[in-house]
């Protein structure tokens, strides 16, 4: 297997042991980091790295086992839920949290809509789903249309979003001509479809995203973007204040900025939280107004929690945004900053 640091050979047995991916990568994507300027950054998001196999941590960050409701669903936080369509992407991020799933025949994808549809319309609270898993749009259009007759009926979803890095690894996709007719058939249901993409950098918005956003908006889809922050590949203001300025100016609104998660074989991506604030100052200070829509997140096992500031008292200040417990939602709460700190695990309670 070519890893960046040379070829080693390895069996499928210490592949396994070490939750190594295999190498995939689309060949527009190739042709883009390369020529992007930034192919020193971008290699690391699809390309192994031998760090891969002293990275500690876990399979299931933010206990979504825990969370799923029936087969495929998970329904963690009251509005929102969770359905993961397929194990398969466009290519494969190094950094993926969904290792135990992405690239693999797995049994967390929704075997049976009509299942999934039934328990989502017994609960009135669920606003919006979201289609992941693995990558909705390596499912065929068609495939797509199956899974919203399940949803589309139901009275209280007010949106359908689908979360894709397609638009990065293989933008072409969204030309497809029976899209518009999908997506018309959202809007003509009464629901708004989102698209919430995902790009880490401003090295993989190509020519051909761009023209094929711009074309979904004037349709009526919705943008959104979100960001990992990553070691090597992003952790630098000047570039993600670039990536979030440029999405908005494509009309796809800067969203999330995640926090790398502890991952078996992905932990070492994780960008410290005192460096990872000072980022989010720094990509602040370079945006105006209106294009300072993103938060700052880590996605815990409790909730999804805003990370505010580090303190002159020594404390990193945090909000939950996201909370199991509805009581919890916009709880301020702070915890002793420890040196190196990534994860809230790492800083020490009381």
């Amino acid at each position: 297997m070519n890893f960046i640091e040379g070829a080693r050979a390895i069996t499928e047995s210490e592949l396994q042991a070490n939750n190594i991916t295999q190498y995939h990568a689309t060949n527009f994507y190739r042709d883009q980091i390369t020529n992007s300027g930034y192919y020193d950054q971008l290699k690391y998001i699809v390309e192994p790295t031998i760090a891969e196999f002293k990275s500690p941590g876990s399979l299931d960050t933010s206990g979504e086992h825990d969370n799923t409701v029936v087969p495929g669903l998970q329904h963690k936080y009251a509005q929102t839920g969770l359905l993961l369509v397929t194990d398969r992407c466009a290519s494969y991020c190094r950094y993926c949290f969904r290792k135990r799933i992405v690239g693999k025949d797995s049994d967390e994808i929704a075997p049976d809509f009509a299942r999934v549809a039934q328990y989502i319309a017994g609960h009135p609270e669920m606003t919006n789903v979201l289609l992941s898993g693995g990558d909705p749009f390596v499912l065929s259009t068609a495939k797509l249309g199956k899974i919203l007759d399940h949803l589309l009926p139901i009275p209280h979803l007010e949106s359908i979003r689908f979360g894709t890095k397609i638009v990065a690894f293989a933008p072409r996709r969204f030309e497809d001509p029976a899209l518009p007719a999908l997506f018309r058939r959202i809007s003509e249901a009464g629901k708004t479809a989102v698209i919430v993409a995902h790009f880490d950098h401003i090295g993989e918005i190509s020519v051909d995203a761009e023209r094929n956003i711009r074309a979904l908006r004037a349709q009526g889809v919705q943008f959104l973007n979100q960001s990992v922050l990553l070691a090597k590949v992003n952790d630098d203001p000047e570039i993600l204040a670039a990536t979030f300025a440029k999405s908005h100016q494509m009309g796809v609104r800067p969203y999330y900025l995640f926090q790398g998660r502890p991952v078996k074989g992905a932990s070492h991506f994780q960008v410290s939280l005192r460096r990872g604030i000072e980022i989010a100052r720094g990509i602040n200070r370079r945006l105006s107004g209106i294009q300072k829509t993103f938060k700052y997140i880590m996605s815990h096992y409790t909730g999804k929690i805003e990370v505010l500031d580090l303190g002159a008292d020594g404390r990193v200040y945090m909000r939950y945004h996201q909370n199991k417990i509805p009581e919890e939602l916009g709880k301020v709460f702070s915890r002793r900053h420890v040196e190196g700190a990534c994860w809230l695990d790492d800083l020490p309670e009381g």
